[in-house]
């Protein structure tokens, strides 16, 4: 196993520095594109509903991931509640928009990072962490004592905040963020924000640039780069399309992409709320979602 950039970082005194800007952040919040301005550090809350400590809803050894993630040990995942976006949509809403697991402190993180690597986790996942970086990166020291050593995964929606991904660089190892919408009309209806497309497109293209194309050892398991998602949603191929012609002109046409077929209704969708969504994906729409990344020049794809 390759040695982790994060374990220089730490020795160097660079990740302390890191840590040091990205709490001072919490008093006047800006650490998702939303810049609330609240003071976290007082508890005080907003659109993340977080305050000083991150909210943990599960850890365990995942094997729901892709291929290249969860090999045979699985993917150590740690799922952070809450979320800076409200997809109506949202397949783990009892996590994102429901208060759920519990306050932990930097220390707990860094024990259960340890925890999964104990298992035997090939990586360590962490799922939904826009909001909670400067607590993240405050757990980085505690693990890296303890001895963690395993690549880190950035399991996000994209609405990042540059920042936030800036100071992440050399501590994650793999970006897999889920580009979502193309359309800011449709991203105010589904995700409650016209920002996110903007954001989405401007974080990716700075973790392609600090991690490059998706590497896999001789074993088929990812080592370093992006891994880039794509729910299909029904009736949304143009967003498709647009996406697919981005990821290809301007990030690489060689970025692994998963073109995800999974959609089912959840969350706040159904026959009354939003009625144009409130079905499953044809298998026509993700055939042709595939055959559009195809035609934009993307070669590596995933349609899972």
């Amino acid at each position: 196993m390759k040695t982790p950039a994060y374990l220089e970082l730490h020795e160097s005194g660079i990740l302390q520095n890191r840590i040091d800007k990205a709490i001072r952040d919490l008093e006047a919040c800006r650490v998702c594109p939303w810049e609330c301005g609240v003071n976290r550090l007082q508890n005080q809350e907003k659109v993340c509903r977080t305050g000083r400590h991150a909210r943990v809803s599960s850890y365990f050894p995942h094997f729901g991931e892709e291929n290249c993630l969860r090999g045979w040990n699985g993917s150590g995942t740690i799922f952070f509640s809450w979320c800076n976006l409200r997809c109506v949509f949202c397949q783990n809403y009892d996590i994102s928009q429901q208060e759920a697991g519990v306050e932990v402190s930097a220390e707990r993180i860094a024990e259960m990072m340890i925890e999964l690597q104990d298992k035997g986790c090939h990586n360590i996942n962490w799922v939904t962490p826009e909001h909670v970086v400067p607590q993240i990166l405050e757990s980085m020291p505690f693990a890296i004592e303890k001895g963690l050593r395993l690549p880190i995964v950035y399991n996000t929606s994209a609405f990042d905040s540059m920042e936030s991904i800036r100071l992440m660089e050399g501590i994650v190892t793999i970006y897999m963020p889920d580009f979502k919408y193309w359309n800011e009309d449709m991203s105010k209806r589904y995700l409650k924000t016209p920002e996110y497309p903007a954001a989405a497109r401007q974080v990716i293209k700075e973790m392609h640039r600090q991690v490059g194309d998706l590497v896999v050892d001789a074993h088929g398991l990812a080592q370093k780069g992006l891994l880039l998602r794509h729910l299909v949603m029904p009736g949304s191929s143009d967003d498709s399309r647009r996406i697919f012609d981005f990821i290809a002109d301007e990030i690489s046409p060689t970025t692994l992409v998963n073109v995800m077929g999974q959609y089912y209704p959840s969350g706040k969708v159904n026959n009354n709320t939003y009625p144009e969504i409130s079905r499953r994906l044809s298998t026509g729409e993700l055939t042709q979602a595939v055959q559009m990344a195809k035609k934009a020049g993307l070669t590596r794809i995933l349609d899972l």
